[in-house]
């Protein structure tokens, strides 16, 4: 291991491959392999009619919408990428291999060759997305090329940028640097004024085509190989606790209990922190238990901030051309998503029942008390969201907003019961389909929450089709949103709360 270090850290996944129990055989790489060209022949005539449909001119009032959402997308990625880590290692291989007098660039190379893969995939992706905003006018093999290589150099280059962030606390700076550019791109272009820049950009000749894409792929080529160097560099503390990470997400994944994500999220925001203590204020018993989730929110300010700024994707989904249907579910599904931000003392309450009637309030009660805060994040969110689409193409001029209020109730059971679910029943039987097995146990884990969203926001359905009088609709909303919500808190049991 002495003679090099890439053939020491060979040596060693040699031996370790060697000693593991099903070693890889031929017949696992034919089928890999196999599987990888099925998968190619399968998903070739779908992208290439894609790509055909995309031979028309791209609509410029729909332009900067479109190039908002892509820049939304790039910016969440990175941030993703991150919080993430990026790189990280296994269990095994952080405790033993890291701490090693390997070369660490060695260890964390299958690491960061699967990383640039994933970004490469991505940045396809992200490709197909740019071409449907700016269109092909003509030549559309080579506008193709271009936007594939754009979309790759991007993504590609961001994640180097990531992988630098992780090594170094100034380079962190340029990644967060990235992602605000981003977001203000995302700003400016749905106001409008980057129209002209982006007509300009669709109709340019080949050559600017080709400067530009060769000027991506190289800042990109730069990026990857000083995100390469720096492998060595990145921090042992910060390699352990991505792969720590990295480990709790896995395990969650094998088990199929997503539930155990916000989990994890939420004690790795508050184990570091160190928090004033402020008097408990004289409420009454259900509403004093459910102050902890309002001052859990309060100290979150960011978040709050990031929630109220995302009640405009709507609009901006509506300005890039979404179906009212597409519109409906992000208004409502978004809420819905809101609302389960507040629910962290009901989710503690079903895992810890006893700790609950220590307390001394009723299930009941609390149940209530606890709904108050979703149901107000739900219906403000909502009435923002509506808000935007009434001033934007999707609805008319009207009192379409109060649907958010309205609707909120339901919203907040909604959450309450996606808290309070069970983790994912394995045991539940399988149903075979043209399509293959669908395992019922996590398609009904999934839908338990949703569905109450579903009944409770059924007047809200006339947004599609956008009647005059909204009056009976609203009168509807309100009433089977109470309903819901009363039902929900009268048939919830003790023995109902997760094991």
């Amino acid at each position: 291991m002495t003679a090099s270090p890439g053939a020491g850290v060979q040596a060693v996944r040699a031996y370790l491959r060697s000693r593991a129990r099903t070693p890889t055989t031929l017949m696992d790489r034919y089928v890999s392999v196999f599987s990888l060209l099925l998968l190619i022949a399968v998903a070739g005539k779908p992208l290439s009619d894609v790509l055909a449909a995309l031979a028309i001119p791209g609509d410029p009032a729909r332009m900067g919408a479109g190039m908002a959402l892509l820049a939304l997308a790039l910016a969440g990625a990175l941030g993703a990428a991150r919080n993430a880590g990026p790189v990280l290692l296994s269990g095994a291989d952080a405790s033993w291999l890291l701490l090693s007098p390997l070369s660490r660039r060695h260890v964390l190379g299958r690491t960061a060759r699967l990383l640039f893969g994933i970004a490469a995939v991505a940045g396809v992706v992200l490709g197909v997305g740019l071409l449907a905003v700016l269109g092909a006018p003509d030549q559309l093999v080579w506008r193709v090329l271009g936007a594939l290589v754009v979309g790759v150099a991007a993504a590609v280059g961001g994640m180097a940028l990531a992988v630098l962030g992780q090594a170094s606390s100034s380079w962190r700076l340029w990644l967060s640097g990235a992602i605000a550019v981003l977001l203000v791109l995302a700003v400016v272009a749905v106001t409008g004024q980057l129209r002209t820049v982006l007509a300009i950009a669709a109709a340019a000749p080949l050559s600017a085509l080709a400067a530009a894409v060769s000027g991506a792929a190289v800042v990109s080529g730069l990026l990857v190989r000083q995100a390469w160097v720096s492998l060595e560099r990145i921090p042992t503390r910060t390699l352990v606790a991505s792969s720590t990470r990295a480990g709790h997400v896995a395990g969650a994944a094998v088990s199929l209990d997503p539930g155990a994500l916000t989990w994890i999220a939420e004690d790795n925001h508050w184990r570091a922190r160190k928090l004033a203590s402020r008097r408990w204020p004289s409420l009454p018993a259900p509403f004093a238990l459910a102050w902890q989730d309002w001052r859990r929110l309060a100290r979150r300010r960011g978040r709050l901030v990031g929630v109220a700024a995302t009640a405009a994707l709507p609009a901006v989904l509506a300005q890039a051309g979404g179906s009212p249907v597409a519109l409906g579910v992000a208004v409502f599904g978004g809420a819905l998503a809101v609302a389960s931000i507040s629910t962290s003392g009901a989710r503690r309450d079903a895992d810890n029942p006893a700790l609950a009637r220590l307390i001394g309030v009723g299930h009941r009660r609390a149940l209530a008390a606890r709904a108050v805060l979703p149901g107000f994040l739900a219906g403000a969110w909502a009435a923002l969201a509506l808000t935007g689409l009434a001033l934007g193409p999707g609805l008319g001029v009207g009192a379409w907003w109060l649907f958010g209020p309205l609707a909120a109730p339901a919203l907040a059971a909604a959450a309450l019961r996606m808290a309070r679910r069970a983790p994912v029943d394995h045991s539940m039987p399988v149903i075979d389909t043209p399509q293959g097995p669908i395992p019922t146990g996590p398609l009904f884990w999934a839908a338990t929450g949703p569905d109450l969203a579903l009944l409770g926001c059924l007047p809200a359905a006339a947004l599609a089709s956008q009647p005059t009088a909204l009056a009976p609709f609203l009168v509807a909303q309100g009433v089977v949103s109470a309903v819901v919500l009363a039902g929900f808190v009268w048939r919830t049991r003790t023995s109902s709360v997760r094991k």
